[in-house]
């Protein structure tokens, strides 16, 4: 039983001694054991002959033990400072790497967040051109767009001059039933068949199988009441609702804001021509044809249409087609006041470049343009694809806030961007496009304008030295590259010369 006892503590001596050797590079591994093991042999054969208390000599071994984890730590970094630089550290292709890496997380986000992936589709965009909404001369109030079907049937069926098609709809409450749920009133737009096509508003989960059943008539949901109404399930498209008595069939969604006629639709209820004849008044959108919009080029014009009678009617035409700036748009505008801006924080200088016999080939100098050109190739993406993670992860509606925060974002990424961009290129070496290293700060502050005063760096393979002037002057006003000649190799015979 003593045995036992006795040869527990050498058990966890050598067990401690096991795991520090893990952290040994190695190469070195075997040898640092055996010192180790001795070592051990020596202090517990010194602790035994003492005349200590036990328990206090156990403590002193397992102290000695514990300090080969710090031996064995001091071996790893020693060994990882003098062994030779990976080829990818600190290189151009690290750089470019870390980009793509960075590329590719921000577009997986973007691809797999629902919110941002709606909201980098072009379904959300405004009406297309050359829309406008004519109204009634000198009414006023709501009755002041609101014109008979019968007079939209009469200019649906004929050729005009300035319009090449029409499109029709009237606001009005009705009690819908969705699934086994009560009914609610909802605020319908009753509107011609055409109306989405005119308008140019692309449908949001829009199966190919709409017209399979032409006896139903179809439904296109607003976003508001999509998310409110059914959670923002995209498998109520297809299913049916009850508008009375009939059977109404969902068809798709919407975006919320594009809508900017009057009224506030829930929901807009398709059905032709003939389904709706002798309707109430409502709204009419007429399309402006190319000659229409060369002349009508104001917001507010009058207009003259022609009956089928052959009367004249004066009506005031309103344009709703104008462009609402999207996520892309948003991003150019950003990405376009980030390259005005870059000049206030930083200089737009790469740098000098002595003439000398040792300057790189043309194919070197090319690359080096290269690299510049992949970065800024890699940065805007990233910009653009980081900016709507940000924006729109919890909203995939554009909403001003979402829009003021991805014109932010946008400003500030490739602000900072293209200015980190320029700055790495500035410290990278012109021959073999790594950066330079071993910063020294050479003269006086008070000598500025007599002799040089600076900061110089080296390229670790001894191709160049880079003068970094403290205090732009008129003989030495920004940075300076000196090619290195073949007498400087000696002191880079150990490192790698890329």
């Amino acid at each position: 039983m003593k045995r036992l006892f006795a040869a527990a503590p050498c058990a966890l001596n050598l067990s401690l001694l096991c795991c520090a050797s893990l952290a040994v590079p190695g190469a070195q591994r075997a040898e640092w054991w055996r010192e180790w093991r001795s070592e051990l042999w020596h202090v517990r054969r010194a602790c035994a002959s003492s005349d200590g208390i036990v328990w206090r000599t156990e403590c002193e071994i397992l102290a000695f033990c514990l300090g080969a984890f710090q031996d064995a730590w001091c071996l790893r970094r020693h060994a990882r400072r003098n062994s030779p630089r990976a080829p990818l550290h600190g290189s151009a292709v690290q750089c470019l790497l870390f980009l793509a890496a960075l590329l590719a997380a921000s577009y997986a986000l973007a691809f797999l967040l629902p919110e941002v992936r709606i909201a980098r589709h072009p379904w959300r965009s405004a009406a297309k051109s050359g829309l406008i909404l004519v109204e009634e001369q000198g009414q006023d109030g709501p009755s002041k767009a609101a014109i008979s079907f019968d007079r939209y049937r009469d200019w649906s069926t004929h050729q005009h001059r300035y319009f090449d098609g029409f499109a029709f709809y009237r606001m009005g409450r009705e009690e819908v039933t969705a699934g086994s749920g009560p009914p609610s009133r909802w605020r319908l737009a009753m509107s011609s068949a055409n109306l989405f096509t005119l308008l140019g508003f692309p449908i949001q989960f829009a199966g190919g199988d709409d017209g399979a059943d032409g006896s139903l008539p179809r439904m296109v949901l607003s976003y508001k009441l999509w998310r409110n109404e059914f959670g923002g399930n995209p498998g109520i498209v297809g299913s049916l609702v009850r508008i009375g008595r009939r059977q109404v069939k969902i068809v798709g969604v919407a975006a919320d804001r594009v809508w900017k006629l009057p009224g506030q639709p829930d929901a807009w209820l398709l059905e032709p021509d003939i389904a709706i004849l002798g309707a109430g008044a409502g709204h009419i959108i007429a399309h402006l044809t190319r000659q229409g919009r060369a002349e009508m080029w104001a917001d507010r014009v009058n207009i003259t249409v022609y009956n089928a009678d052959h009367s004249e009617q004066d009506y005031l035409g309103t344009a709703i087609g104008e462009h609402t700036p999207g996520p892309w748009d948003i991003y150019r505008f950003a990405a376009l006041l980030a390259l005005l801006a870059l000049p206030a924080i930083t200089s737009v200088s790469l740098g000098e470049y002595s003439v000398s016999a040792h300057r790189p080939p043309w194919p070197r100098r090319i690359l080096r343009w290269m690299y510049l050109a992949a970065k800024f190739t890699l940065l805007l993406p990233i910009a653009y694809f980081v900016s709507l993670d940000c924006s729109y992860w919890h909203a995939s509606q554009q909403t001003a806030a979402s829009e003021y925060a991805q014109l932010f974002s946008t400003f500030v990424i490739c602000l900072f961007g293209i200015r980190w961009a320029l700055l790495d290129q500035r410290r990278r070496c012109p021959v073999c496009l790594k950066r330079v290293a071993h910063p020294a700060q050479v003269g006086l502050a008070s000598r500025t304008f007599l002799a040089w005063n600076g900061t110089e760096l080296i390229c670790t393979g001894g191709h160049t030295l880079l003068h970094v002037p403290s205090l732009p002057t008129s003989w030495f006003g920004t940075q300076r590259w000196l090619y290195l000649d073949a007498s400087w190799e000696f002191l880079f015979a150990g490192t790698d010369a890329g």
